[in-house]
């Protein structure tokens, strides 16, 4: 596996990829910020059933931190992670610093309305331009054929098929922008680099999150209305040892636009916070 941080040396190992592939081989991007877990690690496997050159990005983005947020204390473990995409046949790791991804001088931002609004873009101002800036910027470097992204953080999906609709992207086309499932432990709670902030007890009282949003879409499947449903997992999780309950509601699939009521195209979004954990999780509404 190559690992390059500067941007003229990946431009020539990804071209050097390319013609080794041969005529039609396919490229792979795995955007990821690093700590690794198995999410990711699904990610690199299904690239690599996709497409004959898998690549992984790895930069934990500042622009997507707000104040008081994790930036400092984000995991960086960039020998580990290197070891575990090694082991899956990666390619190329792309792995920039700060300075090789915003130079000096660096000026520009991309905002996507709508898609970005509410959720987790409501309780994080400014989050989801740092995702829609870094990650045009990564197409632009890597210029995949395909790109790869977990389900887990659904409105981030959304607002990166938005930016690459809205903007013509071709490197990777707005339909190769590929969602994955949810990796889940045994107990259903996603997969997250952040449940290693997670205390022993947190860790155990945090499988209420997915049991409790499995409840209410069993009650809504029923025909109850949705808002009851709803209160009752927010109960659920206070009652679990949730500190706070940022947000439990019915969105769109597609536009993430909020709804009264499942439409046939609809996803339960929770965030939560749990000691000094915010966890989010979403699923459909079948």
């Amino acid at each position: 596996m190559q690992t390059i941080c500067a941007l003229n040396p990946l431009r020539q190992a990804t071209a050097g990829l390319r013609r080794a592939g041969g005529p039609g081989a396919r490229l792979a991007l795995v955007p990821t910020m690093g700590a690794l877990h198995e999410g990711h690690l699904t990610l690199v496997r299904r690239a690599r059933e996709l497409a004959e050159i898998v690549t992984v990005s790895i930069f934990v983005n500042p622009k997507q931190f707000g104040p008081n947020e994790d930036l400092d204390a984000y995991p960086r473990q960039l020998e580990r992670d290197s070891d575990l995409l090694a082991a899956e046949g990666v390619d190329l790791l792309w792995a920039p610093d700060v300075a090789a991804m915003y130079p000096d001088g660096f000026a520009t931002n991309i905002s996507v309305e709508g898609v970005s609004a509410g959720l987790c873009g409501a309780d994080r101002p400014g989050h989801f331009d740092g995702v829609a800036t870094v990650v045009c910027k990564l197409f632009n470097q890597v210029a995949p054929d395909i790109a790869l992204f977990g389900e887990k953080d659904w409105q981030q999906l959304a607002v990166i098929r938005r930016m690459a609709r809205d903007l013509d992207l071709y490197a990777p086309m707005p339909d190769a922008i590929i969602g994955v499932a949810t990796v889940r432990e045994e107990d259903g709670l996603a997969r997250s680099s952040r449940n290693a902030y997670l205390s022993a007890a947190q860790r155990a009282a945090a499988a209420a999150l997915p049991r409790a949003m499995r409840a209410a879409v069993a009650r809504m499947a029923a025909g109850d209305a949705a808002q009851p449903a709803l209160d009752e997992l927010t109960a659920a999780l206070l009652a679990a040892g949730f500190g706070s309950v940022d947000y439990a509601e019915l969105r769109d699939a597609d536009s993430v636009a909020a709804l009264a009521e499942p439409n046939g195209n609809a996803r339960l979004f929770v965030a939560a916070r749990i000691g000094g954990t915010r966890l989010i999780d979403n699923i459909p509404i079948d």
